[in-house]
């Protein structure tokens, strides 16, 4: 299925009473897929989340009192995703972390946000952040795209994820900082 035709058969399959929620919940599909993507790196299990959480959306739109839809809607996702990571020992993390435990470069923080943004608006280099990007663990990858690709506000971000903003900001710098010696590894190895 193409990245779009995630749209299509979600879309068929709601209902005409269904018309408040392909308004305000339908219509951020597109974030849904995206973050979906980058947590399981596989264009297969990201449709499979994705048509799991609007199911689990729609189900439960009853929940959604107003507010930010597509928060709501990319919480069921990442929920979705972490619920299916359970289920298939694949997406298991290699490695158990913290926010401490992922020990990020000596690099200035103004430094790393300055050249990750610099980074990303090189479309030669666009590749080389793909890949340092699928490196880091979920939950550090996770808070990069949304604030970066989907330019999500910290508040937002941590209601996805359901930390603090304090937490948000640290993974944030720490994932800047840990994709930057990435890359700069990559580099010197090619």
């Amino acid at each position: 299925m193409s990245p779009g035709g995630h749209k299509d058969m979600i879309f068929r399959a709601a209902r005409p009473s269904g018309d408040v929620f392909a308004q305000t919940v339908l219509v951020h599909l597109d974030a849904a897929y995206n973050l979906a993507r980058w947590l399981t790196r596989n264009d297969q299990d990201a449709e499979d989340i994705v048509q799991e959480a609007c199911l689990r959306a729609y189900r439960f739109q009853d929940g959604f009192h107003g507010g930010n839809a597509r928060a709501w809607l990319l919480t069921i996702v990442r929920n979705t995703f972490y619920s299916f990571a359970e289920r298939n020992r694949a997406y298991a993390q290699d490695v158990e972390f913290t926010d401490d435990t992922v020990a990020a470069p000596d690099v200035e923080m103004s430094t790393a946000v300055d050249s990750v943004e610099h980074l990303l608006e090189q479309a030669d280099t666009r590749r080389l952040v793909h890949r340092a990007l699928e490196r880091l663990p979920a939950p550090f990858r996770e808070v990069i795209v949304l604030r970066e690709l989907e330019d999500m506000s910290y508040r937002e971000i941590a209601i996805v994820t359901g930390s603090p903003i304090g937490t948000v900001m640290s993974r944030l710098a720490r994932a800047r900082k840990w994709m930057l010696q990435v890359i700069s590894d990559m580099d010197e190895a090619s």
